[in-house]
């Protein structure tokens, strides 16, 4: 735990490094942190948040850099912060000026970050956290053989052969789907893997596994499209003139896996900070990503993230993403409430 003088002064090294990346001296911090101690008290200070692995220096003579423990530290202590009343109106009225299309509202979102936050952006559409089972079907297509077609909620399909034991004839097959139908029909994966088994036959249990296997598979599979902007930005930040360290970072972004490398770190909703080593990933153990959830919790769930050199302006991006994943929040939820609406009213007129 440091004390009030060492974590203010560790706050005016962070916000120093990060408005003028470069390394802040002690008597900097005199002149900025107007402590009223002197300037040898200062050095102590500094030395001791040092060797608590706050701060690091490349040689003794060299001024002090911030250590991912010490971004760690600034960011646990920020008080909340919105962004201006001024800034949320623009940002609003500019989303609500396109049309209602999920496409072109991330599009614009993350160009509104990438600006916002100099830095890369990354938005991706709202898709089920879990795949949930619509419907199965089994099709008879030999004696024994037989294709086995699922349907997901989101008009995502997938199919299997299946190779039974015995002939099953068609009359068979559709008693067998329309049962697993009746138990299984609305469940995610985990949810069909909690039921109870005992009343299944050889050929029912079969068709249960393979529609768990399937089910696993789609969890895995990748549907979102992703929207990233700002890469211009990071042209420009200092941390990245070693091209190699530049080169994997972008390879990361161009494949859009950087989302799987963090998809583990995410739970629940509200902004995750990611600093340095704490990525698990080499590729970008220099940054920190900063990530947030959107959308509509067990039906559509989207990431709204920025990247960037750990010396990011993290009060500005946590507010930045925290009213925007709010705010596409509220406008998905509008978006399906019209689509639920005009699916019922068109279910309606058929009837």
């Amino acid at each position: 735990m440091l004390s009030l003088r060492s974590a203010s002064i560790l706050k005016t090294i962070v916000g120093h490094y990060i408005a003028r990346a470069t390394p802040v001296s002690s008597q900097t911090v005199t002149e900025v942190c107007a402590l009223g101690v002197s300037p040898a008290t200062i050095r102590n200070e500094m030395a001791h948040l040092e060797d608590e692995g706050f701060i690091t220096r490349c040689h003794p003579s060299a001024g002090s850099v911030p250590s991912d423990k010490g971004y760690r530290y600034y960011v646990e202590s920020l008080e909340k912060v919105s962004l201006p009343p001024s800034e949320q109106f623009l940002i609003s009225h500019l989303l609500h000026q396109v049309d209602r299309e999920t496409e072109k509202w991330l599009s614009l979102a993350a160009t509104l970050i990438a600006r916002s936050s100099q830095n890369v952006a990354i938005v991706t559409t709202p898709r089920p956290a879990h795949c949930k089972l619509k419907h199965l079907e089994l099709v008879s297509l030999q004696d024994s053989l037989a294709l086995l077609v699922l349907v997901f909620h989101g008009a995502r399909v997938r199919q299997q052969l299946m190779t039974f034991d015995q002939a099953l004839p068609q009359e068979e097959l559709t008693a067998t789907a329309n049962k697993l139908n009746a138990v299984y029909s609305g469940l995610c994966r985990s949810e069909i893997s909690g039921k109870a088994t005992e009343t299944l036959s050889a050929a029912e249990q079969q068709v249960a596994d393979c529609v768990l296997k399937l089910m696993h598979l789609e969890d895995e599979q990748e549907h979102e499209e992703t929207y990233l902007d700002g890469l211009h930005f990071m042209f420009s930040q200092p941390e990245f003139a070693r091209s190699q360290q530049f080169t994997a970072l972008m390879e990361l972004l161009d494949q859009r896996r950087l989302l799987n490398v963090l998809s583990d770190r995410l739970a629940g909703y509200g902004v995750h900070v990611i600093i340095g080593k704490e990525n698990t990933s080499e590729a970008i153990q220099s940054c920190s990503v900063v990530i947030g959830r959107y959308g509509i919790p067990d039906e559509a769930i989207g990431t709204v993230s920025v990247v960037g050199p750990t010396r990011m302006p993290y009060p500005r991006i946590i507010s930045t993403i925290n009213y925007l994943s709010s705010l596409l929040s509220m406008m998905v939820a509008e978006l399906y409430g019209r689509k639920a609406a005009s699916e019922s009213m068109m279910h309606g007129a058929r009837s």
